[in-house]
C-alpha cells in the first residue's frame, strides 16, 4: 500500500478522512483555495511521482465549483507525474441529463464524462449513478458501487418481521432498485404510479401492488433532491394505511424546501448516506446518515491491488 495516496477536494473532506482511516493511511497533503476573482487554486504539497492516486470529490452543490475543482486536481496530479489517477466521485452531478428526451437539449452527463476523461483521469469510482448507462459514457474504466448493501444492513438490524415489510418503488423507473431491496429484505413490492407535470412538478396517481395496510413501508430511491416526489409517495402510502414509513436514498441532495417537506411528511425517518455532506442547516431529527467510507475504502484497496471489486456491487 506504500504507492497508494488518498487526496480530498473541499466537497466532502470528512468522508475522505474516513476512507483514509479505513485504509490506515494519512490523507495526502494538498492546498486548495480560491483567487480573489473566484478561480480555484491547487498545489500538491508532497511527492506523487509514480504513485497510484485517488481523488475523493463528489460533484455535489455547488456543482459547477466542485466539478471544476475536481478537474483542476486531476490536471495537477497529471502534471506531477502520478502513475494512475482515479477520480472517486461518490455523487456524480449532471447525471439527470443522460439522454435527449426532447429537441435541442444537451446530454450533459456525456459532456461531463468527456471532460473528466480529457482532464487526465485514468479511472472513475462512483456510487449509484442516476442512470446506469452513464458508465458507458466514459472511455475509461468505471467501477459503479451501490449504497443498497449499507442501507439494507441498517434495516435488517431493526429486526422487522418479514411479513410486515412493504418495499415501495416511488415511480416506475425505480422498480429494479426496489426489487433488489425486496430480494434482501423480503416483504411485498408496491409501486407508486407517478405522473410528471413539469420539470419540477409531479403527481402520484395510483398505488399498484401491496398490500400496504398495517405494514411498515420502506420507500427507496437513488437520490432525494427537492423531496417532492418521495414525500408524495409517502403521503399516498400513509393514506393506504401503512403503520410506519421509512424513506431511504443513497444521495441526500436536499435542495430548496426539501428538509421542511421531510419534517412535515408522515414518516419515521429518512435514511441517507454520506456521499454528500449534510450541512448544519439541512440537519433534522428525522434524517439519519450512514457512512459509505468502508465500502469506498475496500473498493480502493481492491483496485490498487488489481483485485476484483464485483462482489461489492453484485
Amino acid at each position: 500500500m506504500n504507492d497508494l495516496k488518498i487526496f480530498s477536494g473541499r466537497a466532502n473532506p470528512r468522508l475522505a478522512a474516513n476512507v483514509a482511516r479505513y485504509l490506515g493511511l494519512p490523507l495526502g497533503k494538498i492546498k486548495l483555495g480560491s483567487f480573489p476573482d473566484g478561480e480555484t487554486s491547487c498545489k500538491i504539497e508532497e511527492d506523487v511521482r509514480g504513485r497510484d492516486v485517488y481523488l475523493i470529490q463528489p460533484t455535489c452543490p455547488p456543482v459547477n465549483e466542485t466539478l471544476m475543482e475536481l478537474l483542476i486536481m486531476i490536471e495537477s496530479f497529471k502534471r506531477a507525474s502520478a502513475d494512475r489517477i482515479t477520480a472517486v466521485i461518490p455523487y456524480f452531478g449532471y447525471a439527470r441529463q443522460d439522454r435527449k428526451d426532447e429537441g435541442r437539449v444537451p446530454i450533459t452527463a456525456k459532456l461531463v464524462a468527456n471532460i473528466i476523461t480529457h482532464a487526465g483521469a485514468d479511472r472513475v469510482l462512483t456510487m449509484d449513478l442516476h442512470a446506469a448507462q452513464i458508465q458507458g459514457f466514459f472511455d475509461i474504466p468505471v467501477d459503479h458501487l451501490y449504497g443498497a448493501p449499507v442501507i439494507d444492513e441498517y434495516f435488517l438490524a431493526m429486526n422487522l418481521p418479514k411479513d410486515d415489510i412493504a418495499v415501495v418503488s416511488p415511480d416506475e423507473g425505480s422498480i429494479k432498485r426496489a426489487l433488489t431491496h425486496v430480494h434482501t429484505l423480503d416483504g411485498h413490492l408496491a409501486i407508486v404510479d407517478k405522473r410528471r407535470e413539469g420539470a419540477e412538478k409531479t403527481h402520484q396517481a395510483n398505488l399498484i401492488g401491496g398490500p400496504i395496510d398495517g405494514k411498515v413501508a420502506l420507500i427507496f430511491d437513488d437520490m432525494i433532491t427537492t423531496a417532492g416526489s418521495i414525500c408524495g409517495a409517502a403521503e399516498m402510502v400513509h393514506a393506504a394505511g401503512a403503520r410506519a414509513i421509512y424513506l431511504a436514498a443513497t444521495h441526500g441532495v436536499l435542495c430548496g424546501d426539501a428538509v421542511q417537506r421531510i419534517n412535515d411528511c408522515p414518516i419515521e425517518q429518512l435514511v441517507i448516506t454520506d456521499t454528500i455532506p449534510l450541512t448544519t442547516e439541512r440537519e433534522s431529527p428525522k434524517i439519519h446518515v450512514l457512512t459509505v467510507a468502508p465500502l469506498l475504502g475496500e473498493a480502493i484497496k481492491r483496485i490498487h491491488r488489481n483485485e476484483s471489486v464485483s462482489w461489492l456491487f453484485d
